[in-house]
C-alpha cells in the first residue's frame, strides 16, 4: 500500500512500540498545546498494547521512521476509532498541524475504513478524534457513509472562584460523594437518562445498562479519559429507594486541568437545578485539588446543556467532529 514513493503505509501490528515514539511525543505535545492534556498516561497504555503486536490499525512508514499512526478497537461487533495523527515527512517542520502532516493522516484513515467496512463482523463504527477540528476528516467519513456530530470542547477557568455555600436539597434527595460500588446504580441512571438523546446516537454504549457499565469502568476503574478523581465525583440520590437520581464524574487530564468525564440527571428530577448544584460542587472539589480549570465536552446539537454550561462559566475552546457508521444505515 503505497502513499507516494517515500511514505508507505504498512500493518501496524508489525512495529515494536518504541518506533513510534517520535511520534507519539509529538502528538503529546499537541495535546498539551491544544487540549491542556497530559497525553503521557495515553501514550504509555497505547505502547503496551503494541508491544503486543494485537493492535488493528496501519503506520505510515518513511525511509528512516514512522511518519504516523492510526488504530481502533473492537467491542463485540462494533470497531471505536481510537486516534489518527501524523507529523510532517520533512524534520524541519512542525508537528500536525502543518498540511503536509494531513495527507498522511488521511491516508491512513482511509485505509483503516476500508479495512473495517469490509469486514463482515464489523456492524458499527465509531469514532471521536477530540485532537482534530472540526472538518479536518470530515469529508472522508462522509464520503464513506458515516453521518457526522459536531462536539464542543468546553474550558472554565477556575482562578478567583469561591466555593459555593453548602447545598440546598429537596428533603427525599440526599449528596454524596462516589464511592466505588456505585457502578450498577450509576449505569442504570445513565442508561434511563440518554434515552432517545442526542448523544446515545454517538456511543451506543449508552443504550444498555451492560454498554453503559462497560463506559463506566473505562472511566472509573481503567482511567480511559484521564485519572479518575473520586472527590471531584458526586451522586444525587432518592432518600427512600436509594436509586440515583443525579450524577457528576471527573477526573485529571494534567496537572492543571480537571475534566468532566460524565454529568447526567434522571428524566423525572430535571429542571431542578441539580446539574447546576453537580457542576458547582465539582468545580470546588478540583479548585481544592489545585487545578486551574476543567473542561467538558458537548454535543453541538445539545442547546440546552451548552446554555448551562455557558451560564456556569464554561466557553467553548475547541470544536471536533464524531462519526458514525451503521452497517444498516441507522445510526
Amino acid at each position: 500500500m503505497v502513499l507516494d514513493r517515500a511514505i508507505e503505509i504498512l500493518d501496524l501490528r508489525h512495529f515494536a512500540a518504541p518506533m513510534l515514539c517520535p511520534v507519539l511525543e509529538a502528538e503529546g505535545e499537541l495535546w498539551k498545546q491544544r487540549l491542556h492534556w497530559d497525553y503521557r498516561p495515553s501514550a504509555k497504555l497505547l505502547m503496551q498494547y503494541l508491544d503486543s503486536h494485537m493492535l488493528p490499525g496501519y503506520v505510515a512508514l518513511t525511509a528512516d521512521r514512522i511518519a504516523g499512526y492510526v488504530f481502533c478497537v473492537y467491542e463485540d461487533t462494533k470497531a471505536v476509532i481510537g486516534d489518527v495523527f501524523a507529523i510532517s515527512p520533512a524534520a524541519n517542520e512542525p508537528a500536525n498541524g502543518s498540511t503536509s502532516a494531513h495527507p498522511i493522516e488521511e491516508t491512513l484513515l482511509k485505509h483503516l475504513l476500508e479495512l473495517l467496512l469490509n469486514s463482515p463482523q464489523v456492524d458499527r463504527i465509531e469514532a471521536q478524534l477530540l485532537l482534530h477540528p472540526a472538518g479536518t476528516y470530515s469529508a472522508v467519513f462522509r464520503d464513506a457513509g458515516f453521518r457526522i456530530y459536531r462536539r464542543l470542547f468546553m474550558v472554565q477557568p477556575l482562578q478567583g472562584r469561591e466555593s459555593p455555600p453548602p447545598a440546598s436539597l429537596p428533603e427525599n434527595l440526599i449528596l454524596r460523594g462516589w464511592r466505588y460500588d456505585d457502578l450498577a446504580p450509576a449505569a442504570r441512571l445513565i442508561c434511563e437518562a440518554y434515552g432517545g438523546h442526542a448523544d446515545s446516537l454517538i456511543n451506543d454504549q449508552y443504550r444498555s445498562v451492560y454498554g453503559s457499565t462497560r463506559f463506566l469502568n473505562n472511566i472509573v476503574r481503567y482511567s480511559g479519559c484521564g485519572a479518575f478523581s473520586a472527590p471531584a465525583s458526586h451522586v444525587v440520590l432518592e432518600r427512600g429507594s436509594r436509586e440515583f437520581a443525579a450524577l457528576i464524574l471527573g477526573s485529571r487530564v494534567s496537572s492543571q486541568s480537571g475534566h468532566i468525564t460524565q454529568v447526567c440527571v434522571h428524566p423525572s428530577y430535571r429542571r431542578r437545578g441539580l446539574a447546576r448544584l453537580l457542576l458547582s460542587v465539582a468545580a470546588s472539589a478540583f479548585l481544592r485539588q489545585g487545578v486551574s480549570e476543567i473542561s467538558l465536552t458537548v454535543t453541538e446539537a445539545n442547546a440546552e446543556a451548552i446554555e448551562l454550561y455557558l451560564h456556569e462559566g464554561y466557553h467553548c475552546a475547541h470544536i471536533f467532529d464524531a462519526a458514525v457508521w451503521q452497517r444498516d444505515g441507522l445510526a
